[in-house]
């Protein structure tokens, strides 16, 4: 039987379309036959059932550019340090969590999401401070952005770390436990994994928070070796609902790509392979992020020269996305920093003399995009390059980032008008876990560009009006996963991909954006979540 939509605000995201006012989308087997009048759409189905929209709002569901599902899965079974405000609050909560859930003898205890930044210490734990609260369990807490972590002593020699080494890739600190950058992931992906049950029910958890988020695509941003034994499991179990893309690294892609090579083409079971991910430099609220021009000085140990630096030389960046152009893959690339962003462009300008079709072919993405000069948007543009801005650091971390580079070059943190302005496509994501995957947030971020402490950070400068902000999360994603044509607006022969907002965002008042919520998300015609 058909469905027919109608009794609401229906908002396509194609522009023609909405120009008309639609009253009714049509409905069959998961795929939009009709966009028009109620009357039109009940006279072209011989058989249909009436979705009364009460008033609400659907719109094309939202499409996650950019996050680690397996990392948000992992996240449920951690603690979640979030909220802490000082080292006390950080051991009562692993404390309890160590309490109620009672882990065997010697298993390690992973606490996420700490920020220096918020407690009143204003530096990071150490491995004496989780000593005297783990026992004898393994403990690491991440910090909220993924770049850090703290080791406490027992973690610290299960991974053999018995000295510090300070290096381009990171930091090990032997005396704190601090440990940074890519020896932190490294570290992290070879961490022993919980039993397949355990992780099988994470995944359903994860897969949930997408959903209620009104996201029907999601994105695994850095699938590796470690992952391939679970990623087999969860597709044996057909566990997906909602469509995943991954990004092998470029350094497990070949492998992984034999591997998977069922899921390179198209969708089996939900899953499909998108191409492949390279990490360029660290964060800018970390100060690790590479810059062209130092960071503020802040401390008296600051090093006024400090710009940091990158994490691959220009011939491994340019090698990575030669083998992309040479398997005609896309290519993601970690960039918070616009040295880092600037690598990426030079390269990218070199891989098109021997192929000067592939960036517009795949639409190579800068992922977070924090720092990128607004000077190099006009060859983001001829290199058909896409930026995917992590829009939501505006109000996360735009009062550290007034700390790290001044106010003068802190407003132009996300440049999506400048970006806008040119003509190029971009969009938004959270970076799940470090954030919630809340697109409806992203689009408040990018329309206000207010901070934690209210500041209004380069609004004039570089933000921009709802619509655009929703295309970002809509039919933009869709064309960033070359899927423009089957998601992103809500027309005839794409699919079924909806959200029902029980306010319309182009409505209210855009302060009010953060405050509309997720009634229903549909994927291929079917509910994947109610409030």
């Amino acid at each position: 039987m058909d469905t027919i939509y109608t009794n609401g605000t229906i908002v396509t995201m194609d522009d023609t379309l909405d120009a008309a006012h639609p009253e009714a989308v049509l409905v069959k087997d998961g795929i939009i036959q009709a966009v028009g009048s109620f009357k039109q759409l009940s006279s072209s189905s011989s058989s249909y059932e009436v979705r009364d929209l009460s008033g609400h709002a659907l719109y094309p569901a939202f499409i996650d550019a950019h996050s680690h599902y397996s990392m948000v899965a992992g996240g449920y079974q951690q603690v979640d340090l979030s909220e802490c405000t000082s080292y006390a609050e950080i051991q009562e909560k692993i404390r309890q969590f160590i309490q109620k859930s009672s882990p065997k003898p010697g298993a390690f205890i992973n606490g996420k999401g700490y920020d220096h930044n918020q407690l009143k210490e204003q530096k990071h734990p150490t491995k004496q401070l989780l000593d005297a609260v783990t026992g004898d369990h393994p403990c690491i807490i991440q910090h909220k952005s993924g770049h850090f972590g703290v080791f406490n002593s027992l973690a610290l020699q299960y991974f053999n770390l018995d000295h510090d080494v300070k290096e381009d890739r990171g930091e090990i600190n032997f005396e704190t436990g601090y440990v940074s950058e890519s020896f932190y992931i490294d570290l992290m992906q070879k961490q022993p994994t919980a039993s397949a049950a355990d992780m099988m029910a994470a995944f359903a958890k994860a897969q949930e928070l997408y959903a209620s988020h009104g996201i029907t695509t999601m994105q695994e941003g850095m699938m590796v070796n470690a992952l391939k034994p679970l990623y087999q499991a969860l597709l044996q179990a057909k566990l997906l609902k909602l469509d995943l893309v991954a990004y092998p690294s470029c350094s497990d892609a070949v492998q992984l790509e034999q591997d998977f090579s069922d899921y390179r083409q198209d969708y089996v079971n939900h899953l499909r392979l998108g191409g492949r991910k390279m990490f360029l430099d660290g964060s800018p609220q970390g100060r690790t992020a590479w810059m062209k021009h130092p960071y503020v000085k802040v401390s008296a140990e600051d090093d006024p020269n400090d710009c940091s630096s990158g994490t691959m030389s220009d011939e491994q960046v340019y090698q990575s996305i030669l083998g992309c152009a040479k398997e005609d893959l896309q290519i993601l690339a970690h960039c918070n920093g616009d040295a880092a962003a600037r690598q990426y462009i030079n390269c990218m300008e070199r891989i098109e003399q021997a192929y000067p079709d592939y960036g517009k072919k795949h639409r190579p993405v800068i992922i977070h995009a924090q720092l990128l000069d607004v000077n190099d948007l006009d060859e983001v543009k001829q290199t058909g390059m896409m930026p995917s801005f992590f829009v939501s650091h505006v109000y996360y971390w735009g009062d550290v980032h007034i700390k790290n580079f001044g106010m003068d070059r802190a407003k132009y943190i996300s440049p999506v008008k400048s970006t806008c302005s040119r003509g190029i496509p971009f969009t938004f994501h959270c970076d799940t876990p470090v954030i919630d995957p809340d697109m409806l947030e992203c689009v408040w971020c990018a329309v206000n560009r207010i901070t934690k402490d209210g500041v209004v950070l380069g609004k004039a400068e570089e933000g921009i009006d709802v619509r655009s902000a929703l295309k970002a999360v809509t039919i933009n994603a869709a064309y960033q996963y070359h899927e423009e044509a089957s998601k992103g607006t809500i027309a005839p022969h794409k699919r079924a991909d909806l959200v029902i907002l029980d306010q319309d965002p182009l409505q209210i008042d855009p302060m009010d954006l953060k405050t509309i919520k997720i009634l229903e998300t549909i994927k291929d015609g079917s509910t994947v979540y109610t409030k």
